[in-house]
């Protein structure tokens, strides 16, 4: 078979896996997780290069359909201008069952009766179906519902069955050239990688609301040899999100700081000195100027 390349939208509603999914296929932790929805905010490009392809992956937001801010939009223009530039989309379900939040992601994907360009259904978690017939009945459910051109049960977890998209994707994508090194995992720069890594730890280690209501901008980002020296802003849409966030002592902020900062020592293969502050910004998510600033 001749070398492949293609671009290819990973969506789904929000939640489902997309992001360590994406993480698996290339191999390292590129996109950020948690166990919160809408943990993805932009679109993230991660690049794998084989013998037989290589597969520019684009993992986008989940489809916001409950909110209406500026940045929400943003959000799902995010999502629609990776679909239109993908040469192949996978959608991501999870094998608990086709939610009406996964149908009107598949209708986006549909309109006007015809999806191009072709779709594989990937549906997550299947390892955690122990009955094959549930999974049966599921596969022979969604594939009532649009016409899929592969649907592959996996785990982007442990990845199994992750070799099989691989398979599928390759034969999808248009013969051509590489356009990148065979060593790129990326077109992101590491000063947004910064941003997205501090802004996961926030996710992870804060509650229910604060990180919905944050973002992260980097004020100063140096290089000195094999040393990063990144000063960060954590800006909340509250006061009482700022003492949450900072914790008794500072425990909690510094807690953020200490993981982020060995995250990015891990990805960057470099020595990081970490400085992150909070402030109170009311109103960032519906600020057309705030958002241009954080990247949106």
């Amino acid at each position: 078979m001749s070398f492949r390349v293609g671009h290819i939208a990973i969506t789904g509603r929000p939640n489902v896996g997309k992001s360590t999914l994406l993480n698996k296929l290339i191999g390292t932790k590129l996109s950020i997780t948690s166990r919160k929805a809408q943990t993805t905010r932009h679109r993230i490009l991660g690049v794998l290069t084989d013998a037989k392809a290589q597969y520019i992956f684009l993992d986008t937001p989940g489809f916001q359909t409950r909110y209406q801010s500026n940045l929400n939009r943003a959000m799902n223009r995010s999502v629609d201008d990776a679909l239109a530039s993908a040469d192949v989309v996978v959608q991501v379900i999870e094998a608990s069952g086709f939610k009406p939040e996964d149908e009107a992601v598949s209708a986006r994907l549909w309109q006007g009766g015809e999806a191009t360009p072709p779709v594989i259904l990937a549906i997550n978690k299947a390892d955690r179906i122990k009955n094959p017939t549930t999974l049966l009945a599921l596969i022979a459910d969604v594939n009532a519902r649009h016409p899929y051109v592969a649907i592959i049960p996996l785990s982007a977890k442990t990845g199994k069955s992750v070799d099989v998209l691989l398979e599928e994707l390759a034969k999808r994508l248009p013969e051509g050239e590489p356009l990148y090194d065979a060593d790129t995992l990326t077109d992101r720069s590491e000063r947004f990688l910064a941003t997205e890594i501090i802004r996961e730890k926030v996710f992870r280690l804060s509650g229910e609301e604060v990180p919905y209501g944050c973002a992260v901008e980097i004020d100063k980002f140096e290089e000195e040899g094999n040393l990063r020296r990144i000063h960060a802003t954590v800006l909340v849409d509250r006061p009482g999100h700022k003492s949450i966030l900072v914790g008794a002592k500072g425990e909690r902020m510094k807690r953020i700081a200490t993981e982020a900062r060995l995250d990015m020592e891990r990805l960057f293969g470099a020595k990081i000195f970490l400085e992150v502050f909070v402030k109170v910004k009311g109103g960032w998510a519906d600020s057309a100027s705030m958002l241009r600033s954080l990247g949106y």
